[in-house]
């Protein structure tokens, strides 16, 4: 059952890289009926919505969930649907808000007082820390909305103008947090090493 799946999964991964079409031109193409077009769509986009949904719940099936209803949301708006700037920038409130949702959810499902502490009396070793554990130990110091407009820019990649229009600031604030940020990191001693010219 799960070859074919998969099988499928790998086929639509082929068409979609063989596409060369825009996202405006994909986009069209739902509007106008075109089902291929936005599994091309879902296909370019959805590891991204995966690992921002990740960064916001820290839980791999919550992130699965919020790709699951980033793109139901999506394919309400057909058809319709005008993009108007990048497509990660319409998609980035749509995720960080179910994202918000589903940590909401999952709160209200903590486990109880006497199984967190039979879980605390249980011994763990002390795994090794990779500089990328240590360097998401630094992010998660952040203010959330630091490490937003950082994570926004330099790791989805997005200008600072769509930065500002996905986390519905003003540019401004924008600019003034990544720079918060960033010397939040110059100071730290883990990550200071990254700043040194």
């Amino acid at each position: 059952m799960i070859a074919p799946n998969l099988q499928m999964d790998a086929q639509m991964q082929r068409q979609s890289e063989c596409d060369a079409r825009s996202d405006l031109e994909l986009v069209a193409a739902v509007n106008s009926g075109d089902a291929a077009a936005f599994e091309v769509l879902y296909v370019r986009y959805r590891d991204w919505v995966v690992g921002l949904g990740y960064r916001f719940t820290g839980d791999n099936d919550a992130a699965l969930d919020v790709l699951q209803e980033t793109f139901l949301y999506f394919l309400k708006k057909f058809p319709g649907f005008r993009l108007t700037a990048n497509l990660k920038t319409f998609l980035y409130p749509a995720v960080r808000n179910l994202s918000i949702a589903a940590r909401r959810k999952a709160a209200r499902f903590q486990a109880s007082e006497l199984e967190l502490a039979r879980i605390e009396q249980m011994p763990a070793p002390d795994p090794p820390v990779p500089p990328t554990a240590e360097l998401a130990a630094v992010l998660a110091c952040l203010p959330e909305e630091h490490r937003e407009v950082l994570l926004l820019r330099f790791v989805d990649g997005l200008k600072l103008a769509e930065v500002a229009e996905a986390a519905e600031i003003p540019l401004g604030t924008v600019k003034s947090r990544l720079h918060n940020a960033l010397e939040a990191l110059r100071r730290d001693p883990r990550t200071r090493t990254f700043f040194s010219s």
